[in-house]
């Protein structure tokens, strides 16, 4: 009887050892689609409300995990404004009093340039396959895809600002089409959508996001993929803060 309750348990742990895997698996190869190993990218947001609308252009530039750089193109008003992350460390440089500003971790949580995604979702200070644990849980049809539904909760060491995220990708070409993020509490805070599937940069993945907040859905921002190169060659003294100052 031992025996039999030793070898149901080993295969027990194999199995369930062996599905985290491919949770984890499938989420890493629909973050590298969607990263690469380094990217750039034109993108345009709209910030959407009941009663007005506001553009931002920009561009991004990215090394894995631990780089990016992020400068704002129109409005004029906010022109040259840049955002860094180098490892660890966040920074903002503000052209309009010459100054930059290193960003503490408690800012990730609060919404970027007033549109409804984090600090953290535009600098990706934590890392979806590195800061969290990830899980099957289910599969559904998402604009006729036929997606895995992953649970991922973030490790304990880890510093993330969501208490939980669900995201669901396509099983064929593992794109993702929504996340769902939760608060600590297991609320949900904020909804962000797939759309317009297309070629860029030589891979098929969704040019058009949007992001709506749980409690407004009247309120949305979209941010749209003008073009993007992956696998750029990028150096890592790129991203420095004395690039910051420099970059048009």
């Amino acid at each position: 009887m031992k025996s039999f309750f030793s070898i149901f348990l080993f295969l027990f742990v194999f199995i369930m050892n062996s599905i985290a895997q491919d949770a984890t698996e499938i989420v890493r190869i629909a973050d590298e689609k969607m990263q690469g190993l380094s990217n750039y990218t034109v993108m345009t947001i709209k910030i959407i409300r009941p009663t007005w609308e506001r553009e931002m252009k920009m561009r991004a530039w990215s090394k894995g995990n631990e780089y990016s750089l992020i400068i704002i193109d129109e409005p004029a008003k906010d022109k040259g404004t840049v955002f860094l992350k180098r490892q660890k460390e966040i920074w903002n440089w503000l052209p309009s009093i010459d100054k930059s500003m290193k960003l503490p971790p408690s800012m990730m949580m609060q919404n970027w340039m007033g549109t409804d995604f984090t600090n953290d979702d535009l600098v990706k200070q934590s890392s979806v396959v590195n800061d969290y644990t990830h899980k099957l849980v289910g599969d559904t049809i998402i604009q006729n895809y036929d997606c895995y539904k992953i649970e991922m909760l973030p490790k304990e060491e880890a510093a993330v600002v969501w208490g939980k995220v669900i995201l669901f990708i396509d099983k064929k070409e593992y794109m993702q089409m929504r996340v769902e993020y939760f608060d600590e509490d297991g609320y949900l805070i904020n909804l962000m959508n797939f759309y317009d599937i297309k070629k860029l940069g030589g891979r098929l993945i969704p040019s058009r996001m949007e992001m709506i907040p749980a409690d407004s859905p009247e309120k949305k921002t979209v941010m749209i993929y003008n073009s993007i190169e992956f696998d750029i060659d990028i150096k890592e003294d790129f991203f420095s803060t004395q690039n910051m100052k420099r970059i048009r």
